[in-house]
C-alpha cells in the first residue's frame, strides 16, 4: 500500500439533465499512479454501476485515458462511463486537441466523442453479434419468467462488454420483468432486454433493461454500451429507424434518455446529458 493522497473526484449522473434520474458514475480525476487492486477496491465500496479513473493518454492521437470499473471487475469499454468521463473532464478544464470533439483511449481502443450538439454523442464501437446457444436462450428466459413466444429476436452482442441482447413482444412485457438475478448470476451472462414503443402518447421509441447480476449489478439504471449494441443490431436488422429515443431506469426509479442516430456514413452515435451531482476530492 502507499500512502493516500487527495484526489479530485466528481460524481455525476449520465442520460439526464436532472440530477439524480440517471445513472450515477464516479469520476477520479487523477488516478495516474493508482493500481488496478485499490482502483478495484474502491470500485466495490463506491457500489455505483461505473467508477472510472482518468489518467493522461499513452496514444497522442487521445485527449486523455479512461479504465472502468465495476463492483465485480474491468471493463474494456462502457458508454455511460464515457460520455460521464468525458463531462467531468471538460468540466474539470481539459481541452481537447481538436474543436467539437474529445478522444477517450479505453481498453477497447480509442473512442470518438462529439460535443458540438445538443447533447454529447460517443461514436458506438464495433459491434459483433451470433444467434444465441438455443439452451441458453431458454434458461434465460426461464430467469427472467417469460416464455420463448415472448421473444421477437435475439442476440449475442459484442462490443467490449457482451450482452445477450432480446427484443421482446411488448413495452409492458419489459417494463413488468421480475427477474430471478440470482439464476442469472449462475449462468454468468449480462441481459439486456428492449420492446418498442406502440403507445399513441409515449414520448420515447424503444423501452430497455439491463440485467447485470454478473458484475456485481442486479439492474443496470442506463446502459450506453448495450444501447450501442442494440441499436446497430436493430437499425441493421430495420427493426428501429436510423434515429430514435430509448428510455431506460423507470423500473429502478430513474428516467433515462439514450438518443441514438446512424449518420450518413453508417456510423452510430449514442448520446444523453450528464450534470454534475458532486464536486469534491476524494482520500485515495
Amino acid at each position: 500500500m502507499f500512502p493516500m493522497k487527495t484526489r479530485p473526484f466528481k460524481q455525476v449522473d449520465v442520460f439526464t439533465p436532472t440530477p439524480y434520474r440517471g445513472n450515477p458514475l464516479a469520476v477520479v480525476l487523477d488516478g495516474a499512479d493508482l493500481d488496478p487492486a485499490t482502483m478495484q477496491h474502491f470500485a466495490r465500496w463506491m457500489n455505483l454501476s461505473e467508477t472510472v479513473f482518468l489518467s493522461p493518454p499513452t496514444d497522442p492521437a487521445a485527449d486523455y485515458r479512461l479504465r472502468i470499473f465495476t463492483p465485480g471487475g474491468e471493463l474494456p469499454f462502457a458508454g455511460h462511463p464515457t460520455l460521464g468521463a468525458c463531462h467531468a473532464w471538460l468540466e474539470a478544464g481539459g481541452r481537447a486537441q481538436a474543436p467539437g470533439r474529445v478522444v477517450q483511449q479505453c481498453a477497447l481502443g480509442l473512442v470518438s466523442i462529439r460535443t458540438d450538439g445538443l447533447v454529447p454523442a460517443f461514436e458506438a464501437p464495433p459491434s459483433t453479434r451470433n444467434a444465441p446457444a438455443p439452451a441458453l436462450l431458454a434458461q434465460v428466459a426461464q430467469a427472467l419468467g417469460i416464455t420463448p413466444a415472448q421473444i421477437r429476436a435475439a442476440q449475442l452482442l459484442d462490443n467490449g462488454p457482451i450482452w445477450l441482447g432480446l427484443l421482446l413482444d411488448d413495452a409492458q412485457t419489459v417494463l413488468a420483468l421480475t427477474p430471478d438475478h440470482y439464476a442469472l448470476k449462475a449462468l454468468g451472462q449480462k441481459v439486456g432486454v428492449a420492446a418498442v414503443s406502440t403507445a399513441a402518447n409515449d414520448a420515447v421509441d424503444l423501452h430497455v433493461r439491463a440485467f447485470a447480476a454478473p458484475t456485481g449489478i442486479d439492474e443496470d439504471p442506463v446502459t450506453g454500451s448495450l444501447n450501442a449494441s442494440l441499436a446497430q443490431w436493430l437499425m441493421a436488422d430495420a427493426l428501429m429507424p436510423p434515429r430514435y429515443v430509448a428510455a431506460q431506469g423507470q423500473c429502478v426509479g430513474r428516467d433515462g434518455r439514450v438518443q441514438v442516430q446512424r449518420d450518413a456514413d453508417g456510423r452510430v452515435w449514442v448520446g444523453g446529458a450528464s450534470v454534475t451531482c458532486i464536486d469534491g476530492q476524494v482520500r485515495l
